[in-house]
């Protein structure tokens, strides 16, 4: 049985290194942050705001109320893989609470809240909020410390997060020599969701959720892993702000972690690019506008793997119907933003596919208005000629007609950087 695990990533891949993202025009460790933590913090300092600390869960319920962050976004994981791993088991599974801009882990009795938040220039931004009332609230900001322990090539050597399926024993512990697996919206769903709880129902589509090793005493069918609607019969449930692990929110979770990887990753290479190019014209005295097509094409490259996720390029299809058992759907759909005729990219399908309409809303955060305006402007570019049907290249032949009418228009109405071309 796999286990399904969110991870924070910052590590070394091919030439790239930590290093390098410490020097310009990224920065990383050093640049200023502009983020919501960012805000939250000059609110606690000015005195306008107040985190207000509870016996059983700390600070997470008021820095969720502060951030925007819907209870209802809960899911929990019990595979021993988190900074505060020692907490964390079949019984104390560590929940997991995020919007578009943030992400928040709570353990039992764990020592600190831990947050990621999407900053614009630098991405993934990685916080620790001591949960000791007796402490000044304050977040501190971790950089070398905690991405050393969560480092991993696998994310291609960029701060961001990363959702893997790996094998949890009884204890929560990954059996590695079973294999891990990277999870996103391509992943089929029956390699899905171990070492989670997941409540919700997906008809005959098994998944790995709720599931360990060697199966639950008493228990000797998976199958009875899946369906599941209360989470009583694992675990005191009670003991968290709600008693539900969102198949819905898993879905949107692990769609949202790669497509704002892509996101960080295309700022970083597009950036660094553009730096180099600046640095060469300078030194062979070239005009400041020169660009060498070898910079162009790793600019398109690093875009086209964005544009590629937007889209949902290799979502696995779903074979029957999903709900899940809290109220996140509808809070998430109600967010918008929607067109004059009530459509909204984050309206879900949860019949053949995620959403109804095939363009992720993160086209609307932080992250993906924070690109260079290189990057935009290819993206759009992009976008227009495999909406108009300009590019009816395989990879896109999941789109249908309705499809990329109904995005263009949604687009039009809700998205107000669009180049002039997109107005016509």
């Amino acid at each position: 049985m796999k286990s399904f695990t969110i991870m924070f990533v910052f590590a070394v891949c091919g030439v790239a290194s930590a290093a390098d993202y410490d020097r310009p025009p990224i920065e990383y460790g050093t640049a200023p942050t502009n983020d919501v933590i960012t805000s939250l913090n000059e609110k606690i300092r000015k005195g306008n705001a107040e985190l207000k600390h509870t016996d059983d869960h700390g600070y997470l319920k008021s820095l969720l109320k502060e951030l925007d962050v819907p209870l209802s976004s809960q899911v929990l994981v019990f595979s021993r893989t988190s900074l505060q791993r020692s907490r964390i088991g079949p019984k104390t599974p560590r929940a997991i609470y995020f919007n578009d801009d943030v992400t928040v882990g709570f353990c039992q009795r764990g020592d600190v809240l831990e947050v990621v938040a999407s900053d614009p220039n630098l991405g993934a931004v990685f916080y620790t909020l001591d949960q000791n009332p007796a402490k000044e609230v304050a977040f501190t900001r971790q950089t070398e410390s905690c991405l050393l322990c969560h480092g991993s090539s696998s994310n291609q050597g960029f701060p961001g997060h990363l959702i893997r399926s790996v094998s949890p024993d009884r204890t929560g512990e990954p059996v590695f020599s079973r294999g891990t697996k990277r999870v996103d919206h391509s992943t089929p769903f029956a390699d899905r969701w171990g070492g989670w709880y997941v409540t919700g129902t997906s008809g005959k589509q098994t998944h790995m959720g709720n599931s360990i090793v060697g199966g639950w005493p008493g228990q000797d069918d998976d199958a009875e892993n899946t369906n599941v609607t209360d989470l009583k019969p694992y675990f005191t449930a009670a003991n968290y702000p709600t008693t539900h692990s969102d198949i819905v929110a898993l879905m949107v979770l692990e769609h949202q972690c790669e497509m704002q990887n892509r996101l960080i990753r295309a700022n970083f290479q597009i950036r660094s690019a553009l730096h180099e190019q600046r640095e060469l014209n300078k030194a062979f005295r070239e005009p400041a506008t020169y660009r060498s097509e070898g910079i162009t094409r790793r600019i398109n490259h690093a875009c086209e793997s964005v544009v590629r996720y937007l889209l949902f390029c290799e979502e696995a299809k779903l074979t029957e119907p999903v709900a899940g058992t809290s109220g996140f759907a509808k809070e998430f759909a109600a967010r918008g933003p929607f067109d004059s005729q009530k459509r909204s990219l984050r309206e879900f399908d949860l019949k053949t596919r995620m959403f109804r309409y095939p363009l992720s809303y993160l086209v609307y955060s932080k992250l993906f208005d924070g690109l260079p305006i290189e990057a935009k402007t290819r993206i759009y570019s992009r976008l227009l000629e495999i909406l108009t049907e300009k590019d009816q290249t395989k990879e896109f032949a999941h789109l249908t007609k309705e499809d990329r009418r109904a995005v263009m228009e949604i687009l039009r109405e809700t998205k107000g950087d669009l180049p002039v071309d997109w107005k016509r």
